[in-house]
């Protein structure tokens, strides 16, 4: 076994001292009875680095943030937090590059728990993650997003040990304990897995590639394109746990750049880029922009061609101007790539509703996207756009898709994780 193997890992509990130590260190004794090695993390922000509130911390306000700690304590509360929540979050990820971090569980309020979980959400899908809080009733979005982050309701605020935080502190310092305890023996004999994005006007296609693909002995992952999904699948890519990805369905970047509701943010395909795993994309329900129930459509856009999806979901067609803005969006962000890719463009449509007479069919919209796209690829070795006279639903593109994806995979395999384009 190598030194990164054989080091101690450990288990961090994090939690602002000054207002949780109590509680805090019931965990941590609880968690060390079940055979966990733990480190204990104080992120308060209201306190000197020399404090006794922090006497059984292994890591201190100070070993956070340095000697900006000192100015975090001249800061309104928001301020200090949003500080130590930064701090904390480029701590929590040295320490998991470091190769001791086995799990980490975080106990809060508001404040609390803003920070605990920003720190989280900086660590891969599989690692255990709880975090016990006075807002886990409520809207979890901010502090989960797309991440396995494991949620607990306090029921009574994080404030003294009482005969019902008790419990609950328990249940979820076991909970964390088991996590770290009993890993998934099948981690380690999983197949090569594959993520791929459908929307329910591109399921024909998916559908197609994902059987195919499994024939071939694949695990196929297909995530919904709402924002969340195209996130999702890319914190599974940072995570190392997706092989490689057909982005058939690239929707999300319309409500990017139009302004709809299933946006996947920014970063949109960076990871997959960065990651250099084989990809394959396309342009599934580009010819669209997702807004909720039919009032709910923005007033600059109720005379654009509509199409009422269900009482909650309503479709706007993308127009010219608007597709070759989505193209250039794309382009940018391919043309930072270092390894091959594959741009499969299907010339008679990219949904459902856009087919020879349905209710988004505009050939000169999708020609836009298409001769947009192609113009704006710098050419280099490794890339390849392809044009086919097939609507994205037909089986000949989903074939042409696995086509591409296996030529793309064979080659990794073949030259290597370090292959580059110049090479």
């Amino acid at each position: 076994m190598s030194d990164r193997q054989n080091m101690t890992k450990y288990t961090y509990a994090v939690a602002t001292m000054d207002t949780k130590r109590d509680e805090l260190l019931f965990v941590v004794d609880l968690m060390r009875e079940s055979g966990l090695a733990v480190r204990v993390v104080d992120v308060s922000t209201a306190v000197s680095s020399d404090t006794s509130v922090s006497k059984d911390a292994d890591f201190r306000p100070f070993d956070i943030l340095g000697d900006d700690l000192n100015d975090v304590h001249g800061l309104d509360r928001g301020s200090a937090v949003v500080r130590m929540t930064e701090g904390f979050s480029e701590f929590i990820s040295r320490q998991y590059q470091s190769g001791q971090m086995s799990g980490i569980i975080g106990l809060g309020g508001s404040g609390g728990t803003a920070i605990v979980t920003a720190g989280m959400r900086r660590l891969p899908i599989g690692l255990p993650k709880v975090m016990l809080s006075t807002v886990a009733s409520g809207n979890t979005a901010p502090y989960v997003d797309c991440n396995d982050i494991c949620m607990m309701y306090s029921v009574v605020d994080v404030a003294g040990l009482n005969a019902v935080s008790r419990v609950v502190l328990a249940n979820a310092a076991n909970a964390v304990a088991g996590m770290v305890l009993h890993r998934p023996a099948h981690q380690m004999e999983r197949k090569p897995t594959i993520g791929m994005t459908m929307f329910g006007v591109t399921t024909a296609c998916v559908t197609r590639v994902r059987n195919a693909l499994q024939e071939r002995g694949f695990d196929c992952l297909v995530f919904h394109a709402t924002g969340a999904g195209g996130r999702a699948m890319e914190k599974l890519v940072q995570s190392g746990l997706i092989d490689g990805v057909l982005d058939i369905t690239t929707t999300e970047v319309a409500d990017e750049i139009v302004g709809g509701v299933f946006p996947a943010g920014p970063t949109r395909f960076d990871a997959i880029l960065e990651s250099r795993i084989p990809y394959v994309i396309s342009l599934g329900a580009l010819d669209m922009v997702n807004f909720g129930a039919r009032d709910t459509v923005p007033a600059e856009f109720r005379d654009r061609r509509l199409y009422v999806h269900n009482s909650q979901v309503t479709l706007m067609r993308t127009n010219i101007v608007e597709n070759r803005r989505i193209a250039q969006w794309i382009a940018n962000k391919l043309n930072s790539a270092t390894s091959p890719f594959v741009v499969l463009i299907p010339e008679r449509g990219v949904s459902a509703l856009d087919i020879d007479g349905g209710p988004f069919a505009d050939a000169e919209a999708d020609q836009s996207l298409f001769d947009e796209l192609e113009a704006s690829i710098e050419p280099a070795d490794g890339r390849r756009i392809s044009r086919f006279p097939l609507h994205i639903n037909d089986d000949g593109f989903a074939d042409a898709l696995v086509q591409a994806f296996m030529e793309v995979y064979e080659h990794r395999r073949t030259n290597g994780a370090t292959m580059s384009l110049a090479e």
